[in-house]
């Protein structure tokens, strides 16, 4: 039996990005336009890995599991994989992050928003621990992941990335690049995954 079509979904940007992301304003764009009856939400995420969460927890505590959705970019696949376990909800996952900790180590000190560089962050040693306190480990019902993950991308390894969804649902573009360009020609079959499409 096909799952519900999703009625809230959730969009988690990635580090140093913001709501103001192009990918995060062509969904919502979508959304309004095409199903303004569906609950959306992307949040303006703290630095802090355990704030962040702690903010996504409250402010989707009302949602149902059931007919929720979450979508995620880099970093924010990785919390969009740790929010899908813990709601048994589908995820969407774009080019996600797979070892932050690790990552991130080097971004340690103050950083800048790619959509304000006037707006200025610490990324404190303690982030980095949170990071690690959020691992999911192995995927209770990868069936419900759907991941875009582009071997073009020069941030992220691929093949940790698709290592590390086993049994998921992935479209791997030869190409592309880390912002996946060419959204636009994804965005169906990601939104389509949610019964959005």
């Amino acid at each position: 039996m096909p799952a519900a079509p999703t009625t809230h979904l959730l969009y988690l940007h990635g580090f140093r990005s913001s709501p103001q992301s192009t990918k995060a304003r062509k969904v919502a764009a979508w959304m309004q336009a095409k199903h303004p009856e569906v609950t959306w939400w992307c949040p303006q995420l703290p630095p802090s890995p355990a704030a962040a969460m702690d903010l996504i927890e409250r402010g989707t505590a009302s949602w149902p599991a059931a007919t929720m959705g979450v979508m995620g970019s880099s970093l924010g696949g990785f919390y969009a994989t740790c929010i899908a376990e813990r709601r048994g909800c589908r995820a969407v996952l774009l080019n996600p992050a797979v070892y932050p900790a690790r990552d991130l180590a080097k971004y340690i000190g103050e950083q800048t928003s790619w959509h304000d560089a006037g707006e200025r962050f610490f990324f404190e040693p303690r982030f980095i621990d949170e990071l690690r306190a959020l691992d999911t480990g192995t995927l209770a019902h990868p069936d419900r992941y759907f991941a875009v993950i582009a071997k073009g991308d020069e941030v992220l390894d691929w093949r940790e990335m698709t290592g590390r969804y086993p049994g998921a649902h992935i479209k791997l573009l030869e190409g592309s690049d880390h912002a996946l360009s060419e959204f636009d020609d994804d965005m169906d079959d990601a939104l389509g995954f949610l019964g959005l499409a």
